[in-house]
């Protein structure tokens, strides 16, 4: 019966009148070794993905000599995302959670086009952010104004308005990912 629904599939009886059919296949000395092979082949094309050992070296806000491009911090250090809050916007916690979203995102979203291996890089150190609060727009871009002075990525979310604040609102500032430390003492933010 089973030959007749599947016409690639041979049933054949054996010594004691028994039908052997798909079965077969899934014997242990078929079976394992072929999940063996799997999980080897798994593991090798998911430690391609990302390099354990960049070969670039990184310098804050310096210049790649091979390419000309911006070039981050040691990538052996962790780096984080900083999200500035304005405080003068008065919104609420579950505004404030979804500006920052939207800032992280904007800045995920720039640094693919434009950034992958710092994007790679962070990722790799857990995608980390702080959130810290400006008290208003003249202060917010004044720092959006010094971290691109240094080479760090920007972003700034702009509010659609639909909520607690008046539309075009600039309410939160994405930097970085960067090496915080290196950060402060370059005098972009405080310490507190």
């Amino acid at each position: 019966m089973l030959g007749s629904l599947i016409p690639s599939i041979k049933v054949k009886h054996g010594r004691d009148g028994v039908k052997e059919g798909i079965g077969v296949s899934f014997r242990p000395e078929n079976f394992i070794p072929g999940v063996v092979i799997g999980f080897i082949i798994g593991l090798l094309l998911d430690s391609t993905k990302f390099p354990k050992n960049p070969t670039k070296s990184y310098v804050l806000g310096g210049k790649d000599k091979t390419n000309n491009s911006p070039t981050y911090g040691d990538p052996h250090e962790d780096l984080k995302m900083v999200l500035v809050v304005r405080q003068d916007l008065k919104m609420g916690p579950g505004k404030i959670a979804s500006q920052c979203a939207h800032a992280a995102m904007g800045m995920y979203a720039e640094l693919t086009q434009s950034q992958r291996s710092l994007l790679r890089q962070w990722e790799q150190c857990g995608q980390a952010k702080i959130v810290v609060t400006c008290k208003n727009l003249k202060e917010m871009n004044k720092l959006e104004q010094e971290a691109e002075t240094i080479g760090l990525p920007t972003f700034v979310v702009a509010d659609a308005g639909r909520t607690q604040v008046a539309a075009g609102s600039k309410t939160v500032l994405a930097i970085g990912p960067e090496n915080m430390p290196l950060v402060f003492r370059r005098g972009v933010y405080q310490e507190k």
